[in-house]
């Protein structure tokens, strides 16, 4: 069965790629998303590379966001996918290649345990600012805590080097400048452009299906 690793970005949880596994797995593709929130970038690799080990065959891995980062340190994926993700080489981390928009960085809140929050009207207006009010507030409702750090973390593998890989430029992006993603991009086998914003999983999980799908029968 040919399967599908779908990687979440900071502050997010599996439940937002619902949208996108559901039609998948009708597909025949198995689907796996694992929990990150594990603390650090070396945790969150990990996870993820258990989750591809586990898998019969290897399978595409997906990284959304800070999830490009923790897919670059993965070996073992048959092929890459970025969305609208970081694509860190050797010494960088998502936070030396640039990091989260002011944007993002206005709606975020300290927590007194040292984690971070996103405030819910902000978060909506910046993660979700190509989808309906509903679709927002139920991805809103999703968010996690976020453990100081992870950003700054440094793959010690680099998988686009060896692996095909393919970038989708959200050019709606209000997390990730669309001029970094696409310097990024270049780093990568393919490159497809999209008029979304940062979170196309939730506001268009149809065409994230489609190009999952398409790039896995390939």
């Amino acid at each position: 069965m040919p399967a599908a690793v779908l990687v979440h970005g900071l502050y997010h949880c599996p439940e937002h790629f619902g949208r996108v596994a559901e039609p998948l797995r009708t597909a025949g593709i198995e689907v796996v998303v694992p929990e990150l929130h594990r603390g650090s970038l070396s945790a969150d690799t990990a996870a993820v590379q258990a989750a591809v080990d586990s898998l019969a065959e290897p399978p595409l891995v997906l990284g959304h966001s800070y999830g490009g980062s923790v897919i670059t340190g993965v070996r073992g994926a048959g092929q890459l996918v970025y969305l609208a993700a970081f694509v860190p080489d050797t010494g960088e981390s998502a936070a030396t290649l640039g990091g989260a928009s002011p944007r993002l960085q206005e709606a975020i809140d300290p927590e007194p345990d040292g984690s971070t929050t996103l405030r819910p009207e902000a978060a909506a207006e910046v993660l979700y600012n190509d989808c309906s009010a509903s679709l927002a507030a139920w991805a809103v409702d999703l968010l996690r805590p976020q453990a100081p750090g992870c950003g700054r973390g440094v793959p010690l593998h680099h998988s686009w080097k060896d692996t095909p890989s393919t970038y989708v430029v959200c050019d709606q992006d209000l997390v990730i400048d669309p001029a970094l993603q696409r310097r990024m991009a270049s780093r990568c086998t393919e490159v497809r452009e999209w008029r979304t914003g940062h979170s196309p999983f939730v506001g268009r999980p149809g065409l994230l299906a489609e190009l999952l799908e398409e790039l896995i029968r390939r």
